[in-house]
């Protein structure tokens, strides 16, 4: 019933324009475990009404029959900035959508009335205690795209089988509801309310049992440049610095304020480089900021920008900014408990494909670290059980700038990581240490981690599913390689098909997915490369990582040899100029 999505979809009809017909109705949208990412536009293969209607009656139907007091509880459900113009699609309207559905089913919804990061999403969920949580966001994907991303009650993102009894009850409940289309009728139900202002001071409350030099924030003579890249995240950030007793940071004016048109960057992703930083770098330049603080649009990442003694700015590496992190944290956490033998208690996690840094901390200092699968959901329920077991989680992260500081989120989170970072580097300042000094001597502690990743881009699966079967097939059915280049592999774990060559009995402990592909080998000079695809792009990725024990601090060598690795793994295992892969571009 949107009369811009029905309107082109008629006009297609006219001409006859059967190829660009299938491109919209040829296959549904895929509900995983990410919930829904996909360009808006018209038909079920698109971000539009009528498919955010199916999807929240699927999903309606299914928390209806795992909990008995849905209609007690409820869910939350939050949204970014994204518009767009052609489809009339909006992250505000596809939510209203959503909240309509709840509600004509008898569901309390909380809405909130205004734009939110996405941690809030997660946060509202285990604070009110409701049965789940949606977010309406396509993070930082290109301003075409939105997404619709589902909590459990447990406050962490859905894993399997979650996501094929949502995508089952989807296929069951197609066709809309009497008043799906009437969103209007949420205003006046007594079972929708907003939960903006309560979330705002509760969140704001939590994050401050992080906040541990207050004495220092409010001396500090550092500046700060905060960009919320035309997303959500620059009131909150100002926010939090007021929490934390911090002068607030200057923000870029031009990408403050929300705009789905995204004007001043190519592509809305801190990950991608100096390019979405350009602006930042300006005004620091300007205002006599030494460090540089950019959030993704939905603010649950963060970037992070030093200036160093040459002039020159460091960007940090999502592993870069995690060890400076849990060094950070563990050393706050261990100067407030006097009690050694609390340590024991004491967890830190990272994804599988993330730097091991923390596992070189952990070993020294005595508490424990767990490797999980790649994705914050896997994070957050791990963390959950952890914590219901008594244990304090006190970090996680993911090489992809995602860091959870806080245990009020189980998700990553850009706000509480933007100010536990500036916190840290006012406290480094009073020591006259810069982040990046600082992060030299994590390493001389605790042994170099250096590493390198990046993806090449690839629009057509055939190509991926060949690519990864010639390295399950390398020299004969059923072989992996035993080099690379002249780089001998002496391990592999595959966990598409769960084989892992290190254990007795060769199946991997992680658990494996068909769905996606993702091989990791280790080679015989202790460098580890993971290759896998990515679940909301069409990338497939890399990541390499040499770890060398305290002590061998010959820090260019070692870059040199994870260069010439990297180099070899990109030549004889991808084959770009064979496969027509498009590297990644600045």
């Amino acid at each position: 019933q949107n009369p811009k999505t029905s309107a082109l979809v008629k006009q297609l009809l006219a001409e006859g324009n059967a190829a660009e017909l299938h491109k919209y109705f040829g296959s549904r949208m895929e509900f995983g475990t990410a919930g829904l990412r996909a360009a808006m536009g018209a038909g079920i293969s698109h971000m539009n009404d009528l498919t955010i209607i199916q999807t929240t009656q699927g999903f309606c139907r299914y928390l209806e029959r795992n909990f008995s007091d849905l209609k007690k509880r409820g869910v939350v459900i939050g949204f970014d900035a994204r518009a767009h113009l052609s489809s009339g699609g909006s992250s505000k309207r596809f939510a209203r959508l959503a909240a309509n559905t709840f509600i004509s089913q008898g569901v309390p919804v909380y809405l909130f009335s205004d734009i939110t990061p996405t941690p809030f999403v997660p946060y509202t969920v285990t604070h009110l205690k409701l049965c789940a949580g949606i977010m309406v966001t396509a993070s930082h994907n290109p301003k075409q795209d939105n997404g619709y991303k589902v909590y459990w009650e447990n406050g962490a993102q859905i894993i399997s089988p979650h996501d094929k009894g949502i995508s089952q009850a989807i296929e069951e409940n197609q066709e809309p509801w009497p008043q799906a289309w009437d969103d209007k009728l949420i205003d006046s139900s007594q079972l929708l309310h907003d939960p903006y202002a309560t979330v705002n001071k509760e969140y704001f409350k939590d994050i401050q049992k992080q906040c541990f030099h207050r004495n220092i924030n409010k001396e500090t003579t550092l500046k700060f440049v905060h960009t919320a890249v035309h997303g959500v995240g620059h009131k909150f950030v100002q926010l939090a610095f007021k929490a934390f007793d911090l002068s607030p940071p200057f923000a870029v004016p031009e990408q403050k304020d929300p705009d789905p048109e995204f004007p001043t960057v190519k592509y809305p992703n801190p990950e991608e480089g100096k390019g979405v930083l350009t602006l930042s770098f300006a005004l620091a330049e300007k205002d006599g900021a030494k460090i540089i603080l950019a959030n993704d649009p939905d603010a649950d990442r963060l970037a992070v920008a030093e200036k160093q003694e040459s002039g020159e700015w460091k960007v940090f590496s999502g592993n870069e900014l995690g060890a400076l992190l849990g060094w950070w944290i563990f050393t706050c956490w261990k100067s407030h408990n006097r009690d050694t033998g609390a340590v024991k208690d004491v967890y830190m996690l990272s994804s599988t494909v993330s730097s091991k840094i923390l596992r070189a901390i952990a070993l020294k200092e005595g508490f424990h670290f767990e490797e999980t699968l790649t994705g914050f959901k896997w994070m957050g329920n791990r963390a959950k059980q952890l914590m219901d077991q008594g244990k304090a989680v006190l970090f996680a992260f993911e090489e992809a700038i995602g860091y959870m500081c806080c245990p009020a989120v189980l998700d990553k989170d850009g706000v509480s990581a933007a100010v536990i970072t500036a916190e840290m580097a006012s406290f480094l300042a009073t020591r006259n240490l810069s982040l990046s000094q600082q992060l030299k001597a994590v390493y001389d502690e605790y042994g170099f981690h250096i590493t390198k990743a990046s993806y090449f881009i690839c629009h057509d699966p055939k190509v991926i599913q060949q690519l990864f079967d010639n390295l399950r097939n390398f020299d004969g059915k059923d072989t992996y390689p035993k080099a690379c280049g002249r780089f001998k592999v002496s391990g592999i774990r595959d966990l598409t098909t769960g084989y892992d060559s290190s254990q007795p009995d060769k199946k991997a402990i992680l658990p494996t997915s068909k769905s996606s592909q993702m091989i990791t080998f280790t080679f015989a000079n202790g460098g580890v490369a993971t290759m896998r695809t990515s679940g909301t792009e069409p990338k497939i990725k890399y990541y390499s990582e040499l770890c060398a024990p305290p002590g061998n601090s010959d820090v260019e060598q070692l870059k040199k040899e994870l260069d010439e690795l990297v180099t070899a793994l990109e030549k004889h295992f991808f084959q770009p100029e064979k496969n027509n892969l498009q590297r990644k571009t600045e």
